[in-house]
């Protein structure tokens, strides 16, 4: 769907797609944690079921959460609170052959 228009320069489009039932999902879970209200939010985003909605919902896996969130008192009172994200390393040497085992090859201590 594209709606197009006149200006003094020329003719100018403008494309509409509208959302998915995917990226409703997406702001449900970003307003709540818990899996009925989820629902419940996709479903009057997109006018249909609570039940489709719902299916749907439970066939996408939930987004991984490693960030933790630490409050801490600090001087006078003051709360602080301080995000710890956890993040995995994207490719593992050991696996790939990148590394070789210590036993693999020896220092020699004379060489040192």
């Amino acid at each position: 769907m594209s709606e197009v228009w006149k200006t003094k320069y020329g003719l100018r489009r403008v494309r509409f797609d509208p959302p998915t039932l995917k990226e409703a999902i997406a702001a449900a879970r970003g307003l709540t944690g818990e899996l009925h209200q989820q629902a419940e939010i996709a479903a009057s985003l997109m006018d249909l079921p609570v039940e489709e909605a719902r299916a749907e919902l439970l066939k996408t896996a939930p987004p991984r959460n490693s960030a933790e969130i630490v409050t801490s008192s600090g001087r006078e009172g003051a709360t602080r609170t301080v995000l710890v994200e956890h993040k995995s390393s994207r490719r593992r040497a050991a696996e790939t052959g990148a590394v070789r085992p210590l036993s693999a090859k020896r220092l020699d201590p004379r060489a040192i």
